[in-house]
C-alpha cells in the first residue's frame, strides 16, 4: 500500500504524457516498457541489497524508520499540495531537460519519476521489516505488483488523462498524499517506540 502511494501511478500519468507528447503509440509503448524494466532493477537492488547496506554504514533500523518516515511525510506534503518536487518527480528544469533527449525512459522516468527517494526509501523498509523467506517472497510480490499496475497506468495514459485531466489526477493525489502522511507518522512513532525499547 504505502509503495502504491508513494509511486503513484496514477499521478505519473500526465506527467508521462507531456513527456512522450508527438511519440507514436508503439514509441510510447516502448518508452514506458523500459522505463518501469529499469525502475523494477533499481528498486528490486535496494530490496535485495537494503539490509546489508545498513548493516555496512551502522544504521540501525529504528534510526531508519524514523529518517525514512520523515522523508515519506515530504513526499506526501508535495502530493497533498500537488507540487512535483525533486522527491517523487522530475522538477520543471529536469522535465524541460527530457524534452531534449531523445529518450526520457531513463530521466527521468525510471527515476526519479517511478523509483525516486520516496519509492527507494520505502522498500529499503519493506526489506528491513521481514528476515524470513516468505515475508521476503511476499513483499518482493507487493514490489512486482505495483509496477505492473505502473506500466498499465502508463500505457492506458491516454484514457487516464481524457477520464480524470489533471484537475482530477491532483484530487486524487491529495487524498493518496494524505494516507501517505499518516503512514509517515506511524514509522516516526515506531521508529522512536523501537529506539527507546533498544536503549
Amino acid at each position: 500500500m504505502v509503495l502504491f502511494v508513494v509511486v503513484d501511478p496514477v499521478g505519473n500519468a500526465p506527467i508521462f504524457a507531456g513527456l512522450t507528447r508527438g511519440q507514436s503509440d508503439a514509441e510510447r509503448w516502448r518508452t514506458a516498457v523500459k522505463g518501469v524494466t529499469l525502475a523494477a532493477a533499481i528498486l528490486l537492488a535496494f530490496f535485495v541489497v537494503g539490509n546489508g547496506l545498513l548493516s555496512a554504514l551502522g544504521i540501525g533500523i529504528p534510526a531508519f524508520r524514523i529518517a525514512g518516515g520523515m522523508l515519506l511525510f515530504l513526499v506526501a506534503l508535495d502530493m497533498v499540495f500537488a507540487h512535483h518536487s525533486g522527491l517523487r518527480g522530475a522538477t520543471a528544469s529536469e522535465r524541460a531537460e527530457a524534452h531534449e533527449r531523445e529518450d526520457i525512459s531513463i530521466f527521468p522516468l525510471a527515476f526519479p519519476l517511478i523509483a525516486g527517494p520516496g519509492a527507494i526509501t520505502t522498500v529499503l523498509l519493506m526489506a528491513s521489516d521481514s528476515s524470513d523467506l516468505t515475508g521476503q517472497g511476499i513483499r518482493l510480490g507487493v514490489i512486482l505488483v505495483v509496477l505492473l499496475i505502473t506500466l498499465g497506468s502508463l500505457l492506458l495514459t491516454a484514457r487516464i488523462v481524457k477520464v480524470l485531466g489533471e484537475t482530477g489526477a491532483n484530487v486524487i493525489d491529495r487524498l493518496l498524499g494524505l494516507i501517505l502522511a499518516a503512514i509517515a507518522v506511524q514509522f516516526v512513532v515506531d521508529g522512536i517506540r523501537e529506539a527507546f525499547a533498544l536503549g
